[in-house]
């Protein structure tokens, strides 16, 4: 977590923690003199204090239970196209629909409408950019949905950080570990290449528990993107979005990524506040240029797995169609 990250989630809790600190202490001076000694001594300027104070703890309460159980549930999809001069005028768009982050635990949650919602979209290719489960129990959660979505369009994954060898097994789902593909979508070429986060899991007995490792620093393009033609139609998966200056350096068209989660919990105007990238907010979430790359990074469909509360607030779980379009059609 980048310093500016941890001043930010310092910030946020400091602010929580102030104003429930004081609406209880209000709240108890009001009952001592209200109902004690029954000698009421309230100032106008305190009265409306107290109220503020009180509103801002029940608004606390309403969006803490809006994260538990609305958000999480509430699935968003949101519809990108993006020109390129590598489709002939004319053609038929390429329709990939992007998802990440699924982080299953044992009792699902999208995973059972998830499917039929990509379904509606037509694709001509899915993609999972990493994070398949939160535990072994949420295993068999993943791959029954995996397996329902690959059954809807080819459909290509990259491992993420939350991931272990083994856990496509049996989806049918085409796991790129540091390769790159041709494909055909409808009589045009498209290259595919994906690498998997430099992350390492263990089975401490026999329960699940990844360990994190530091990630590529990405000061150099990816040997994988060797076999990939400069002037070919080319679309990268990684988990993060650490890599996309090297990425945008190959001519790569497409770069779709997620691990950022939108920052899970975000906060209007200021966004994101934690997103675990070592680019910090600078590619939080959505739609970003660099150079002639796009650079897609997806919310994802579930939450971040241990301790922490399965909450989502202001960053709601997220399908993504985009649509490759000629440049012309733009």
């Amino acid at each position: 977590m980048l310093a500016s990250e941890r001043l930010a989630v310092f910030v946020f809790f400091a602010v929580i923690l102030s104003v429930y600190a004081a609406a209880g202490l209000m709240t108890a001076r009001y009952v001592v003199q209200r109902f004690i000694r029954k000698a009421p001594t309230f100032s106008r300027t305190w009265t409306w204090a107290f109220r503020l104070v009180l509103g801002l703890a029940l608004l606390g309460v309403l969006c803490a239970a809006y994260a538990f159980f609305v958000e999480p549930y509430w699935l968003a999809v949101t519809r990108v196209r993006i020109p390129t001069p590598k489709l002939p005028k004319g053609s038929r768009p390429i329709r990939i629909v992007h998802i990440s982050d699924l982080h299953s635990d044992a009792r699902p949650r999208l995973e059972e409408h998830l499917p039929g919602v990509i379904a509606a979209q037509d694709p001509d290719l899915i993609v999972f950019t990493g994070d398949a489960a939160n535990s072994d129990a949420g295993m068999p959660v993943a791959r029954r949905c995996l397996s329902r979505i690959a059954q809807i369009a080819p459909t290509f994954a990259v491992m993420g950080n939350w991931d272990f060898p083994g856990i496509y097994d049996g989806t049918s789902v085409r796991l790129l570990h540091a390769d790159a593909l041709k494909t055909d979508v409808r009589g045009t070429t498209l290259w595919i290449a994906g690498v998997a986060f430099g992350a390492e899991v263990s089975f401490v007995g026999g329960a699940f528990a990844p360990r994190v490792l530091e990630p590529s620093r990405g000061t150099e393009p990816p040997p994988t993107l060797d076999a990939v033609p400069r002037e070919a139609l080319a679309v990268f998966l990684y988990h993060t979005p650490d890599l996309i200056y090297p990425i945008a350096e190959r001519n790569i068209d497409l770069c779709l990524c997620g691990h950022t989660h939108g920052g899970q919990v975000a906060l209007p105007l200021y966004g994101a506040l934690v997103t675990l990238s070592r680019f910090g907010k600078r590619f939080e979430a959505g739609l970003y240029r660099v150079g002639d790359t796009w650079l897609y990074v997806n919310r994802g469909i579930g939450m971040m797995g241990g301790p922490v509360p399965r909450v989502r607030f202001w960053s709601r779980p997220e399908v993504t169609v985009i649509e490759l379009v000629p440049a012309e059609d733009r």
